[in-house]
């Protein structure tokens, strides 16, 4: 039988994915959150990771009757202070890999190591023994090899959501982090280099090629955290780089896209890969694209007309591409007929309004294409809490109940409006113990991005702000609607996307009389710091607004931040080739128009969105008499790691919208 990606799901009955026992959690207890799921390739196995008292734990259970009973729990060390992530079965499915810090040595080590498991013998050995940063593992095809992302001796994790190096010395010119792609022998643990890390290469992913000699990369010179923007399609063999796609150097649709997630085709001839406008590594989506793996080829948009964002996608015939879909909240899987540019009859499964995981990146399911085959994949959504999911047969299953019987907290909905004559789609919570009779202000939470999407989740409203609206809108420049709407924000920051959140707003207030129109805020974090600050010099109707790792004035930001390449593409030049595009979109220029009191935190280290951008804001505002207030927290990036800091974020912005929204 033809092994598809999405149309598997037509394989099975459902009565084969009945749960024989179950694990459930009481009213009132927290969510437990399953992590990644594989299932192994002769569909026998399931391994998924869960959250424990402290570590993170790492499960097998017979698959499909997925009988927890049966259970066990795959784990050296102690369990409860180490952590047991990314499980990978091997191809012949005698063998679970996985990373794992339960060395033994020091239960408070953070360095990851491979372990193999052999379900036969219910035992565990170590197979690595390196320094440094490891990520996303792979098995080769021959199951001889397990190849993975390394950064040797690594002093701090290589990215630009980490807190940067504190500025001292001579500046620009440390290559220490830079990641290459390193091998080692499943039979005895020797390792070597498949592609080395040096200043003019920088690897971000790698994908096998079915000989297992050969693998495919996106990468460039370094440094890493701001050459993804940049990043070119390599075809490697024997530690040799071929240079397959550089889209700055081709015309049409792809010129000074990014690229993400290369995948060989089955016969090695075609590699495929997601291409867009994307604002943040990681942050995966845009059309499919389809290139020969040979140099001087030409890539083919094989989705130009597709409605939605392609986020995750993997061969399933030499013709045949399956991929996940983000459609205006919704979340798709389907296969792809990349000659007729077309999806395969009857292999559309909408999973509604929910948010798909369990893979080792990104929005990826784990396949099997055992007995017809099986996808299984974590799916949470707006009314019910993360569990493993999947399907062979008929409509998809749920497999476990890890939280049945936990309470939603809020209420949240899906919203579409038009606004320019675009579709819009966003999200809207409803206050704690709602009262239709009474009125309650409304809280704008814009996404970081500007390339990204809120999706569907269990209880999506912020644990604070409980007795406020909530309205997460995914603008122009948002993932989901097309890649035409993700990129009708370039050379236009603030503008388009502003008017279809304000839009969004007024329809709002017109079909729920519970808003209060008189007690409306703003917020968001980093993309969402920026619409803030933006949004705050264009409008007085925000009476309260927190700005979390904003920009307030593009032309000094790009000089300051350390990932200046993802500026070009969205807006068309350098500033030093066009300020003025810059000057128009900066919240700067109409600090005068601010009449809002606005709150600004920012971490001191923060590399994407550099605290002196909080600064210049805070000073302004200061300058023309409007009520603010500006944190700095300490060794914090991008993203906060501190859960001190975390929750006293929280708590400050609680306490802001609470005081100037009465």
């Amino acid at each position: 039988m033809r092994h598809t990606f999405a149309a598997v799901l037509l394989a099975l009955p459902l009565a084969a994915f009945a749960q024989t026992s179950s694990t459930s959690a009481p009213a009132g207890r927290q969510v437990r959150q399953p992590g990644l799921v594989a299932l192994s390739p002769d569909g026998t196995s399931l391994a998924y990771t869960i959250k424990g008292k402290e570590g993170t734990e790492l499960h097998l259970l017979p698959f499909p009757t997925v009988d927890m009973s049966k259970e066990k729990i795959v784990a050296p060390g102690d369990q409860t202070s180490c952590s047991n992530t990314t499980p990978m079965w091997s191809p012949d499915s005698k063998t679970l890999a996985y990373l794992s810090t339960c060395t033994g040595k020091d239960a408070k080590s953070t360095q990851q190591q491979i372990f193999l498991y052999t379900p036969a013998d219910g035992k565990s050995r170590q197979l690595t023994h390196v320094t440094g940063n490891m990520d996303t593992p792979a098995w080769s095809p021959d199951g001889k090899q397990i190849a993975f992302l390394f950064v040797e001796n690594a002093t701090r994790h290589a990215g630009a959501l980490d807190a940067m190096k504190p500025f001292a010395g001579v500046i620009g010119e440390d290559n220490i982090e830079i990641q290459g792609v390193y091998a080692v022998k499943t039979e005895d643990g020797n390792g070597a280099w498949l592609l080395p890390p040096t200043p003019e290469m920088y690897t971000y992913e790698f994908a096998w090629a079915p000989d297992s000699k050969t693998i495919a990369t996106t990468g460039t010179k370094a440094p890493g955290e701001n050459n993804w923007w940049v990043a070119k399609l390599w075809r490697v063999n024997d530690r040799h780089a071929q240079l397959i796609l550089d889209p700055s150097k081709v015309s049409g649709a792809m010129h000074g896209l990014q690229i993400a997630v290369p995948k060989f085709s089955p016969d090695g001839k075609k590699i495929a890969f997601i291409g867009g406008l994307m604002s943040d590594f990681g942050s995966t989506g845009g059309d499919l694209w389809l290139i020969d793996a040979r140099p001087g080829a030409q890539p083919v948009d094989v989705t130009p007309d597709l409605d939605g964002t392609v986020v995750h996608e993997s061969f399933v015939s030499p013709t045949h591409v399956g991929f996940v879909e983000d459609k205006r909240g919704h979340t798709l899987m389907l296969d792809w007929d990349v000659e007729k540019k077309a999806a395969v009859p009857n292999s559309t499964v909408d999973l509604g309004l929910a948010s798909l995981s369990g893979g080792l990146v990104k929005d990826a399911p784990s396949f099997s294409p055992a007995n017809g085959g099986y996808t299984v994949w974590v799916q949470s959504g707006l009314e019910q809490a993360p569990e493993i999911w999947g399907a062979g047969s008929g409509a998809p299953k749920q497999f476990t109940h890890f939280n049945e019987g936990l309470k939603l907290r809020r209420k949240t909905i899906s919203v579409e409006w038009v606004s320019d004559g675009a579709h819009v789609q966003g999200w809207l919570t409803f206050p704690k113990d709602f009262d239709e009779h009474k009125k309650y202000g409304i809280i704008t939470q814009v996404h970081g991005g500007p390339s990204a999407s809120i999706g569907a989740r269990w209880d999506m409203g912020p644990q604070q702000l409980t007795n406020y609206f909530i309205f997460q809108p995914n603008p122009r420049g948002s993932f989901g609607q097309g890649e035409a709407f993700t990129q009708a924000n370039r050379k236009d920051f603030g503008y388009g996307d502003l008017r279809d959140i304000l839009t969004g707003l007024d329809k709002l207030e017109q079909d729920i009389p519970s808003i209060d129109k008189n007690r409306e805020g703003v917020t968001g974090w980093s993309y969402g710091g920026y619409m803030t600050m933006f949004s705050v010099t264009q409008t007085p109707r925000f009476k309260a607004a927190v700005a979390g790792a904003g920009i307030a004035n593009w032309q000094s930001y790009y000089g300051q931040n350390q990932i200046s390449e993802w500026m070009v593409p969205f807006f068309g030049a350098s500033v030093y080739d066009d300020p003025a595009v810059y000057a128009k979109s900066s919240p700067i220029t109409f600090i005068k128009n601010v009449t809002t009191p606005t709150l600004v935190i920012v971490g001191d280290r923060d590399g994407e969105c550099p605290a002196p951008q909080s600064f210049e804001f805070w000073s302004a505002l200061k300058a023309h008499g409007v009520k603010t207030q500006l944190v700095i927290y300490p060794n914090e990036g991008h993203g906060f790691r501190d859960p001190a800091h975390i929750k006293d974020r929280a708590e400050r912005t609680q306490k802001w919208f609470d005081e100037n929204l009465k």
